[in-house]
C-alpha cells in the first residue's frame, strides 16, 4: 500500500493566490503529480469465516500500510443490526465498520483538522466498491448502512454485499462552513480529501478480501452529485459508474448567486412586521404557490398526453405568471403585482446591471408546491429572521468559504451583483465541475455517468444540468454516441433530490450496475411514488433518458408506468 497523495489540476498559480488570501502557508501539501494506478491486486484467498471476520476486523488498528492514519473498528454480527439502525426489517449481514482520520493536523486556524472516512466491510461482500457522496458543507460521517438520498428505492447496498465508504470532506463539526477560513480544509473539501478517502477504501478493501473491488461505483446528490462530476474530471480512472444527482456543478459561483438573487427578489415581495421588517416565508403562502401550481399544470400538464398533475414533457412547458395577477386588491385568488414580479425574476434566473446573465432560470414546475420548495426559498419562519435555506445553508458557505478571502460579516441582502460575483472566481475554479463538457478521460476509461435531477429544484435548476448534457452531446459526436457512456434522467415534480409531487423512488444504483456489468443501458428506470406521498401515493412512472419524456399511451390508468412510454414528440 502507498500514502495517498493530493493531486491538482487546476494551475498552480491559482491554488498559490487562493492559499495566500486565504491565510495558508502557499504549499498547502498540494502536488502536482497525475493520479497514481490503483495498487496491484493481491493474492485473492478464500472467504473468512465469520470468527475470522471479527478477528481481522478487532485486529486492524494493528495492521500497517496506511500512512499517517488511525482507524478504530466495530464488528457487528449477522441479525443485531438493520440498515439505519431500523426497528423493522431485513438485517444486515455480518459487517466490519471501520473509521479512520487521515492526515490530522492542526490548521493555521488554531483548529485540528483530518479527513475522516467510515467504511463498512461485509462478509457477504460481492466484489463491489460503493462510494456514497456527502452533502451541503458536508463535516460529518454519512451512515454507510443505507443508500444514496439519490436513489431511494435502493435496497441497502451494504445488506446487497457491497464495501460503503463515505467521509466528512476533510473537516469536522457539521454543516458549518467556518472552516472555509483554512485554506487547506478547502483544498480537502473541493477534492483533496475525497481521493484520500478513495485511496484508503480501496487499500482497506484489498487486505479485507484479498483482492480489490471488481466494480466501483459513485452515488450521491446535490454536494453529492458535484464530487460525482468532480471524480469524473479529477480521477476519471477511480469509478466505473457515477451517479450524479442534481449535480452542484457551479455551487460555489453561479448557483449561489441565483439563491441571494431569490432571497432578494422574495425578500421584496414580503409583508413587514409591526418595525417595518420584511418576514421572508409571507412573501407567498402555501395557497399562493398552489395558485401558481395550478396554473402551471392547466397551461403545460397536457402536453404529455395526460393531464395527470405532472408536467412530464418539461421542455415545451412556458409560462407567464402575470396571468395571475389581481386586476385589484389582493385576495387568495390571484397574486399582487410584488409577487408577480418576484416569481418572474426569480424564475428568469439572476443578471448583472448590464443584463449579462449569472445563472440559469428555473424550469416551470408544479413541484413549487412542495413543502421542499418552500424549506429552501421561503422557510417557516413567522417572524423577520428569516430560516430558509438560502438563509442559512447556502449563506453561510458564500460568507465563508466561496468568497476569497472569506468574508463572515457579509450581509446577504446586501450582495452586488455586479462586483460580488468576481469575489468568488477563485474559488469556483477549484471547486465548480461544469467547465469539463467533454469528459474524455472518464469516456476513455470506459467509465458510465448518469445524472438524474428534479425539475422543481429550487437550489440547482435542472435546466443547468440539462444544459450540460447538450453540450456532452456536441462535444461527443451526438446524442448516439454520448448515451453510450452518459445518460440523464429529469423526474416531474421532485424537489431538490428527493420529495414533492413525484415519483421520486427509484433504483438507480443497480441500473448503473446493469449498465456497467451487463452492458444493459438504461432505457428506462422504473420509478413510482412511495405510499406516504401527499400528492400521488403510490403512482409509478418511467424515468425515461433525457431528452426523451414519459408520454400516455391514451389508455389505461394514468397511475400505472405500463401505460407511458418513452417518446421523443
Amino acid at each position: 500500500m502507498r500514502p495517498f497523495p493530493f493531486t491538482a489540476q487546476t494551475g498552480a498559480v491559482l491554488l498559490a493566490a487562493l492559499l495566500t488570501a486565504c491565510g495558508g502557508d502557499g504549499d498547502g501539501g498540494v502536488a502536482t503529480a497525475p493520479p497514481e494506478a490503483p495498487p496491484p491486486a493481491a493474492p485473492e484467498a478464500p472467504p473468512l469465516t465469520a470468527a475470522q471476520s471479527r478477528a481481522w476486523c478487532e485486529g486492524l488498528p494493528a495492521a500497517p500500510g496506511l500512512a499517517n492514519t488511525t482507524v478504530t473498528t466495530v464488528y457487528h454480527a449477522e441479525g443485531t443490526r438493520r440498515p439505519g439502525n431500523a426497528a423493522t426489517g431485513d438485517f444486515l449481514p455480518g459487517h466490519c465498520v471501520v473509521e479512520g482520520r487521515i492526515d490530522p493536523r492542526v490548521g493555521t486556524d488554531g483548529k485540528n483538522y483530518y479527513t475522516g472516512f467510515r467504511l463498512s466491510l461485509p462478509d457477504n461482500f460481492n466484489g463491489r466498491f460503493l462510494y456514497l457522496g456527502g452533502g451541503g458543507n458536508d463535516g460529518s460521517l454519512a451512515d454507510t448502512s443505507r443508500t444514496a438520498s439519490i436513489s431511494g428505492g435502493t435496497p441497502s447496498p451494504l445488506g446487497q454485499g457491497f464495501a460503503v465508504v463515505s467521509t466528512d470532506a476533510g473537516h469536522q463539526g457539521g454543516t458549518a462552513a467556518s472552516f472555509g477560513a483554512e485554506a487547506q480544509a478547502r483544498i480537502d473539501h473541493a477534492y483533496a480529501a475525497h481521493d484520500k478517502t478513495a485511496q484508503a477504501a480501496r487499500s482497506l478493501i484489498a487486505s479485507r478480501y484479498g483482492k480489490p473491488a471488481a466494480h466501483s461505483y459513485f452515488a450521491g446528490c446535490s454536494g453529492g452529485g458535484r464530487q460525482g462530476m468532480m471524480f469524473s474530471q479529477r480521477f476519471p480512472d477511480y469509478f466505473d459508474g457515477i451517479i450524479a444527482g442534481a449535480p452542484a456543478m457551479r455551487v460555489s459561483s453561479g448557483a449561489t448567486i441565483a439563491a441571494m438573487w431569490n432571497n432578494v427578489k422574495f425578500t421584496a415581495a414580503a409583508p413587514t412586521d409591526g418595525s417595518g421588517a420584511p418576514i421572508l416565508s409571507q412573501a407567498l403562502s402555501i395557497t399562493d404557490l398552489d395558485l401558481l401550481a395550478d396554473a402551471i399544470l392547466q397551461k403545460c400538464d397536457a402536453a404529455d398526453g395526460a393531464a395527470d398533475g405532472m408536467v412530464s414533457r418539461t421542455n415545451s412547458c412556458t409560462f407567464d405568471p402575470a396571468v395571475l395577477q389581481c386586476a385589484g386588491a389582493k385576495t387568495d385568488t390571484c397574486l399582487s403585482a410584488q409577487q408577480v414580479n418576484a416569481v418572474k425574476e426569480v424564475f428568469a434566473g439572476p443578471r448583472n446591471s448590464f443584463g449579462t446573465a449569472l445563472y440559469f432560470g428555473q424550469p416551470w414546475d408544479a413541484g413549487i408546491r412542495a413543502p421542499g420548495w418552500r424549506a429552501w426559498t421561503l422557510g417557516s419562519s413567522t417572524t423577520a429572521t428569516p430560516n430558509s435555506a438560502y438563509n442559512t445553508l447556502m449563506s453561510d458557505a458564500l460568507r465563508n468559504e466561496f468568497f476569497t478571502p472569506p468574508d463572515p460579516a457579509f450581509n446577504v441582502l446586501a450582495f452586488d451583483f455586479d462586483r460580488d460575483p468576481l469575489r468568488m472566481e477563485a474559488f469556483s475554479q477549484v471547486y465548480d465541475t461544469f467547465r469539463d463538457t467533454t469528459l474524455a478521460a472518464y469516456r476513455a476509461h470506459g467509465g458510465k455517468l448518469m445524472i438524474v435531477h428534479g425539475m422543481a429544484d429550487p437550489i440547482f435548476s435542472a435546466t443547468e444540468s440539462q444544459r450540460y448534457y447538450d453540450q456532452l452531446v456536441v462535444n461527443n459526436g451526438g446524442l448516439a454516441a454520448t448515451k453510450q457512456f452518459a445518460r440523464a434522467f429529469y423526474v416531474p415534480g421532485m424537489n431538490h433530490c428527493s420529495g414533492g409531487p413525484a415519483t421520486d423512488n427509484f433504483d438507480a444504483i443497480q441500473a448503473m450496475v446493469d449498465w456497467v456489468e451487463k452492458g444493459s443501458a438504461p432505457d428506462r428506470i422504473a420509478a413510482r411514488a412511495l405510499p406516504t406521498n401527499a400528492f400521488f401515493p403510490n403512482r409509478s412512472r418511467p424515468l425515461c433518458p433525457y431528452p426523451q419524456f414519459a408520454k400516455y399511451k391514451g389508455t389505461g390508468s394514468v397511475e400505472d408506468a405500463g401505460n407511458f412510454t418513452c417518446s421523443d414528440s
